[in-house]
């Protein structure tokens, strides 16, 4: 099968961390070979915006080849999912690849809090359900306390478990749980889908060993 190319814009580390693994295991689920090609990933949303439209215009005047999809992650930072979208489809619609979104509601870090199983089962200790806040960095301090109340060190303020917990994660439950989550998840696998030679989803079952997607590239070098 071809190896497609995935190039992903997003907004910072949080984000590059959660979508990686999330979209390697999805599409290990559907058996497609990716590649994925970092763009950005430290300098927020508008900087990802800007990024996006100079590089979509060098591909159009013969800057390279076209990957096969772009994924662009903004938080919603408390503005409605569709506005946050709109801001990056009306750069997309000059590209000749598809483009899918991702607007964490608040923030990319309430995702990892939405399964408490899967957070127990990558650390030995399960973490609340998240309320629905739009304070600022609210989620990046409720990750760091429930890695503490698992007894770990948040050396990278928790998000050095996004991996496990992303490959432990009750995908179905959780898109039950989160909007913003749901959405990203369906857009991605209707695109798998609608690749020739994919042949559909196999429910994969998290496991402790992390076994989802494990062939795939798992590393995340940031481009700045």
């Amino acid at each position: 099968m071809r190896e497609r190319t995935i190039t992903l814009f997003v907004e910072d580390f949080a984000h590059q961390q959660v979508i990686g693994p999330l979209v390697l295991r999805l599409a290990a689920e559907h058996g497609a070979a990716v590649r994925l090609d970092w763009r950005s990933a430290v300098r927020g949303h508008g900087a990802v915006v800007r990024e996006l439209g100079g590089y979509l215009r060098n591909l159009s005047h013969g800057g390279g080849p076209w990957p096969d999809l772009f994924i662009v992650a903004t938080d919603a930072n408390c503005e409605p999912l569709n506005d946050r979208a709109r801001t990056i489809d009306s750069h997309a619609r000059q590209g000749h690849a598809p483009v899918i979104v991702a607007v964490p509601d608040p923030h990319m870090e309430r995702w990892l809090l939405l399964d408490g199983e899967a957070f127990k089962a990558a650390l030995g200790r399960g973490c609340d359900a998240p309320d629905r806040k739009c304070d600022r960095d609210r989620y990046k301090q409720r990750l760091i306390e429930a890695v503490r109340d698992a007894g770990a060190i948040p050396i990278l303020g928790g998000l050095e478990h996004a991996e496990d917990i992303v490959r432990r994660m009750d995908v179905e439950r959780t898109t039950r749980a989160d909007r913003s989550f749901k959405r990203f998840v369906e857009d991605l696998r209707a695109t798998f889908r609608g690749w020739p030679g994919v042949t559909g989803v196999s429910r994969a079952t998290p496991s402790a060993a992390g076994g989802v997607g494990e062939e795939q590239d798992q590393s995340f070098p940031i481009q700045k």
